[in-house]
């Protein structure tokens, strides 16, 4: 569990300079340069989600249960995983309505990942995962959306062309996903 905790403090860490220091962030981007600063910030990101990656492998070989989730909170996670999907494809198509009504949608989408996966799953480790992932989450969102208010941020309109494509690439993303990389990719096959 050690190693999960050093890479969840690495990796939440370095993307929480935003959250509690953004002066410090600008005073570092100024003096450092924005190529240097983000180089920075992608080796620590790396090492810690290395990190996450090796220390969930090892806490899942010796597992502690919490609870035993009902079925259908499986379902209820499909679902989440579902608009996490739209809302990742949403983040990248250009134009598209739900990036001009929400914002921060990689952001919102890690909330709904979080949560499907916290409903899902009663181990320890999921747990510490899934429930530290959440929190940065709804602290980051919070923080984005007050820069947002703060700098008058306004987004584009979106159109239908770029909507229907969001969740034309969402589902097929969510499918592929689902059905085939998360078993490949995590061992777990949601809907097997």
């Amino acid at each position: 569990m050690t190693i999960l905790l050093l890479g969840l403090i690495l990796f939440l860490g370095t993307h929480s300079v935003r959250i509690v220091a953004e002066p410090w962030r600008q005073r570092q981007l100024a003096r450092q340069g924005e190529a240097a600063w983000k180089g920075v910030i992608s080796l620590l990101s790396l090492l810690g989600f290395g990190l996450i990656i090796w220390g969930f492998g090892l806490a899942r070989q010796e597992p502690v249960q919490l609870w035993q989730p009902p079925v259908f909170l499986r379902h209820l996670s499909a679902l989440f995983m579902l608009a996490f999907f739209v809302l990742l494809a949403a983040a990248y198509v250009p134009r598209n309505r739900i990036k001009a009504a929400v914002h921060h949608l990689m952001v919102l989408g890690t909330k709904l990942w979080a949560f499907g996966h916290l409903l899902a799953n009663g181990m320890l480790a999921d747990v510490v995962l899934f429930g530290a992932f959440l929190l940065w989450a709804v602290l980051d969102f919070r923080a984005a959306r007050q820069r947002d208010r703060a700098a008058g941020t306004t987004y584009p309109a979106g159109t239908l062309g770029g909507t229907l494509a969001t969740l034309a690439v969402g589902l097929l993303a969510f499918v592929v996903f689902a059905f085939w990389l998360h078993g490949v990719l995590i061992g777990v096959r949601p809907f097997a």
